[in-house]
């Protein structure tokens, strides 16, 4: 089978939807079942060897094969650019892993929608953009043959918004990447706070700081790590604001980091804090519990589906409560975790895509 693919979020830095992407593409590379199929991964641009999925990008193979389709990365490369390449390969499906899909391509789409949250919470969002994801993902919905989600919450979230049957929808959730887990034992870990993700609105990282400032005053040795990209909006100062509380000796506040520097950060951790109101999935804090680390996440709905009893919940904007959840996993070693993380595994999820990538084939004829 001829399996097409919009690998746009495997160029640069790979995030959520890229990390996804890829370790899809990994194990499909290595497993007897995904070498039975030929992928091509169309791309605007031409791929440079810069993280940990560049195998895919920067060596042709006769399983996996790059078409690069000159062009931005947006909707106009998506929409107009890229369907009259793919309409000219015949592919025999074609996957979308990131809410949107180019609606005119002629062979059945598979779309991945992991999250809602820009509709369930449209404040978070610039208006245009807002509008832009709104309308190309319902469209999106409308037009694919199957839609892929990563939690039962969203599933939920998906089939009320959108008025979806559940059953054009499967759930095939994320795993934690073995590539970051560090060979250290979490006693050897420091008194350190972590964070690991792009930084938008719906994860709070003011209150996040507020609350370390509560914790210094119990625990003064403490320090805390803050890793990923700003994109809040309306845009959070978290520089201005960690000087105001007096804690920016405390505190380090970076952007992207490759997967050598994130693995060294997860091996030196004690606690990962990551209070998101709302996530279609939440993979850094289940990559936290791999590496060993207590692991502190606000009392959500997709959290205690994702987590379980490995996590310690915090009340929703209690500051108070949030520090006490911090010292508690500063002072007291990991919550078992085992039970969790086998519920999860990248050969299963990319074993759940093929099944729906290979249906929607069959549907055809």
């Amino acid at each position: 089978m001829h399996i097409g693919i919009d690998a746009r979020e495997l160029l640069g830095y790979t995030t959520g939807i890229g990390r996804y992407l890829g370790n899809l593409c990994h194990q499909w590379a290595e497993s007897s079942r995904g070498k039975s199929h030929r992928f091509t991964l169309y791309t605007p641009e031409e791929p440079v060897a810069q993280n940990q999925f560049s195998r895919f990008l920067c060596s042709n193979s006769n399983q996996f094969n790059i078409q690069v389709v000159p062009g931005s990365k947006g909707s106009w490369w998506e929409q107009v650019t890229l369907p009259p390449i793919v309409n000219s390969a015949k592919p025999d499906v074609f996957f979308s892993p990131a809410y949107s899909a180019p609606l005119r391509v002629k062979c059945p789409i598979i779309v991945t929608i992991p999250d809602v949250s820009f509709i369930a919470h449209p404040e978070w969002s610039r208006w245009r953009e807002g509008f832009r994801q709104r309308y190309l993902t319902s469209r999106a919905v409308s037009r694919a043959n199957r839609i892929l989600t990563i939690s039962e919450f969203s599933k939920t979230e998906i089939v009320n918004w959108f008025n979806v049957q559940p059953e054009r929808i499967t759930v095939t959730p994320l795993a934690a990447d073995d590539r970051l887990t560090p060979a250290i034992p979490p006693a050897d870990h420091e008194p350190l706070i972590l964070f690991v993700g792009s930084i938008f609105t719906r994860r709070h990282l003011p209150w996040l700081l507020s609350a370390f400032a509560r914790v210094l005053t119990r625990v003064p040795e403490a320090k805390l790590a803050v890793i990923g990209c700003n994109r809040t909006y309306p845009f959070e100062h978290l520089d201005q604001l960690s000087r105001s509380l007096g804690i920016d000796d405390r505190v380090c506040i970076d952007g992207w980091v490759d997967d050598e520097h994130l693995s060294k950060y997860y091996g030196r951790a004690r606690v990962f804090a990551f209070l998101s109101e709302y996530e279609g999935f939440g993979l850094p804090p289940l990559e936290a519990l791999a590496a060993g680390m207590s692991i502190v996440v606000l009392d959500t709905q997709v959290a205690r589906e994702v987590y379980g009893e490995a996590a310690i919940y915090a009340a929703p904007g209690n500051l108070e409560n949030i520090a006490d959840s911090i010292i508690r996993g500063l002072n007291n070693p990991p919550l078992t975790a085992d039970a969790v993380l086998d519920r999860y595994s990248w050969s299963h999820t990319a074993d759940l895509t093929l099944d729906v990538i290979e249906s929607a084939t069959h549907e055809r004829t």
